[in-house]
């Protein structure tokens, strides 16, 4: 439940994937600011979504004694002060794992867990005047009395359907944790599942669930960002873990999987795995992992983090084809050190990606590190750090960071940290990014 608090063989890109004098990026990183710093307490776990018509950023993470969530509106130069997301703070219950999309009518919806009663299950809250107010909040009930739940994610297609992904088991008591003591916690065991429920009434209300990850109600699936194409394909990369032993749920170490859904999500292509030379992702990796992004020509980007006994790598896979196939994975961070890579990708002009990533690689800390990649000649430049200062390793930074393409060569970053600045607690923080190609 990771937000309650064989050697790794890359292959490389052909010789076009390295930077060229003709084809490189540079970068213009803005002042940081503390997003969260009026919130008392940790905050962590910021996921980020921008209206690019408006020219508004809108942040959500875990903190304001619940799901605390931001919004900018001159393009992430300034945050309001947070708010508390309705639904997400009481007495009788715990909130955790944010997500956030923006509707193509400008309706914003924050997404987030609770526990309540029993049941684990996702809250969408909606928001239809830009973030100043979320007078709508969903919650989607499971039929389980004790039913394990957990990461959800949103999107919405061209029509307006609503679309969340979640971590769903019948069994609460199957599911096991390893727990890092500066981190969150990962699965040993458990009835895991990825299940997709949709709304065709602006949130209102939400259909039943499909099964996504094959097996049910055991398939070892968790953690499935998605996008939604033009065209309404459904478009998931999730992580698949293999059920060893159906009776104790015990699991091998897991895969990045890429599945699609062309009648809304009633239905699901055979899975697909992706970039399975790049190695696989460990049980005790204790952060979100995997990122899924498309660009503006229906390219789709895939990242993640695998993990060995001596080495971790951030990797990134790409699709021309709308999933049908995907490259050769290829390595993000420079390093290699077993540290957490916790990736996130966001697609900018055709053929061009924009890949962040929060590690501790540095020995001074925590840090936010960004890289361009085009389709066509790879990595435009060595990746840049955007983050001022580092965090302290001993406080868990959240388990996802935030980056949303405002338009192409304009992005705003978010990541969790606890720095000197923020005198040791972990906050929020947001920088802006212009990348320029040439």
């Amino acid at each position: 439940m990771r937000c309650i608090p064989m050697v790794v063989s890359i292959i490389a890109l052909s010789c076009a994937a390295s930077a060229s004098a003709a084809n490189t990026a540079t970068y213009s990183i803005s002042p940081v600011t503390d997003v969260s710093a009026s919130c008392a307490g940790q905050n962590a776990e910021v996921e980020e979504a921008a209206d690019s018509r408006l020219g508004y950023v809108y942040d959500v993470w875990m903190g304001c004694r619940g799901i605390a969530f931001a919004r900018s509106t001159d393009g992430g130069k300034t945050f309001a002060t947070p708010i508390s997301v309705p639904g997400s703070v009481g007495s009788n219950l715990n909130s955790w794992d944010p997500a956030i999309t923006v509707a193509p009518n400008g309706t914003v919806y924050a997404a987030f867990m609770i526990a309540r009663g029993g049941e684990w299950y996702p809250v969408v809250a909606a928001s239809f005047d830009h973030g100043a107010t979320f007078p709508q909040v969903t919650s989607l009930v499971p039929p389980d009395a004790k039913n394990w739940g957990d990461r959800e994610f949103v999107a919405v297609g061209p029509d307006g359907t609503v679309y969340v992904t979640w971590d769903y088991g019948p069994e609460r008591t199957s599911v096991t944790t390893l727990c890092a003591t500066n981190g969150s916690c990962a699965f040993a065991t458990g009835d895991l599942n990825v299940v997709m429920q949709k709304s065709t009434d602006g949130g209102r209300t939400f259909g039943p669930m499909s099964y996504i990850s094959p097996g049910f109600p055991a398939s070892g699936g968790d953690s499935a960002p998605l996008v939604v194409e033009p065209n309404g394909r459904i478009d998931v990369l999730y992580q698949g873990y293999q059920i060893t032993d159906p009776v104790t749920f015990t699991m091998n170490p897991a895969y990045s999987y890429y599945t699609s859904s062309t009648d809304h999500g009633a239905t699901w292509s055979a899975p697909l795995r992706v970039g399975p030379e790049a190695g696989t992702m460990s049980l005790a990796e204790w952060w979100i992992n995997g990122d899924i992004s498309m660009d503006a020509g229906g390219n789709l980007y895939a990242v993640w983090d695998t993990q060995s006994e001596n080495d971790d790598v951030g990797v990134l896979s790409f699709s021309t084809d709308h999933g049908a196939s995907w490259s050769a994975p290829v390595q993000v961070p420079a390093d290699r050190l077993a540290v957490p890579h916790i990736m996130q990708v966001a697609g900018g002009a055709s053929g061009t990606a924009y890949v962040s990533w929060l590690s501790n690689s540095d020995p001074r800390g925590y840090a936010e590190y960004l890289r361009t990649f085009s389709t066509t000649h790879g990595w435009l430049s060595a990746p840049v750090r955007v983050s001022q200062e580092f965090g302290d390793t001993s406080v868990w930074p959240g388990d996802t960071t935030g980056i949303a393409t405002l338009s192409p060569g304009q992005l705003v970053l978010s990541w969790g940290s606890a720095t000197t600045s923020s005198k040791g607690k972990s906050d929020v923080f947001s920088a802006r990014a212009a990348v320029n190609t040439h």
